[in-house]
């Protein structure tokens, strides 16, 4: 008993915690492609934001591309515009350096800002473990409430047969004043790449 307990804890310390569902997210800052400084402060005057960890090496990541595009076309006029943050330690893949995060930006056409988080700090904050990974925040009385955590929808493989449309049922209710319907739903992704 004490030996699986013991386990249990070890494999525990290992998930970062982050912010729970109605949590306010702390400012943070990261480095967006066009080499400016992107907080969640430059986002006051929105609804709310949409806050993708994201990379370029992960196949995942790839096939939400241009779901999240659509996601920041439908939402960003209404309040609601996307962030995608790399997260990983570009040393582990050359795919997500900065450079790399510049041209991907600019060959998908990226109509979000994509910001390289260097120090890990952000992706530890919000308790990020997998690319690509959504957080859904409201802003509530001056701060961003953490209103939705998990993946873009339930089929990574093909938008056309995907049932549940987590993002886009999050935001629209949130617009409607109505509760989240599924507030937690499981990110499919791949790991992120943490430095040592």
């Amino acid at each position: 008993m004490v030996l699986t307990l013991g386990i249990a804890v070890s494999l525990y310390a290992q998930v970062p915690k982050g912010y729970a569902i109605g949590d306010a997210v702390a400012n943070f800052q990261a480095k967006n492609v066009d080499g400016r400084t992107v907080s969640l402060g430059d986002y006051r005057s929105q609804k709310g934001l949409i806050v993708v960890f994201t990379s370029n090496h992960c196949p995942f990541s790839k096939a939400y591309e241009d779901r999240l595009s659509a996601i920041d076309r439908k939402f960003a006029p209404q309040g609601y515009p996307v962030l995608a943050i790399m997260p990983n330690d570009p040393t582990i893949y050359e795919d997500d350096s900065f450079e790399n995060m510049k041209v991907r930006a600019r060959e998908k056409a990226y109509t979000y800002p994509y910001a390289m988080d260097e120090s890990q700090k952000v992706a530890r904050a919000f308790g990020a473990t997998r690319t690509p990974q959504v957080y859904v925040l409201k802003q509530t009385n001056g701060q961003f409430i953490l209103e939705y955590v998990g993946t873009v929808d339930d089929n990574p493989q093909d938008v056309a047969n995907a049932q549940r449309h987590y993002v886009d049922e999050a935001v629209t209710n949130l617009l409607a004043n109505r509760p989240v319907p599924s507030p937690i739903t499981k990110p499919i992704g791949c790991a992120i790449k943490w430095k040592n």
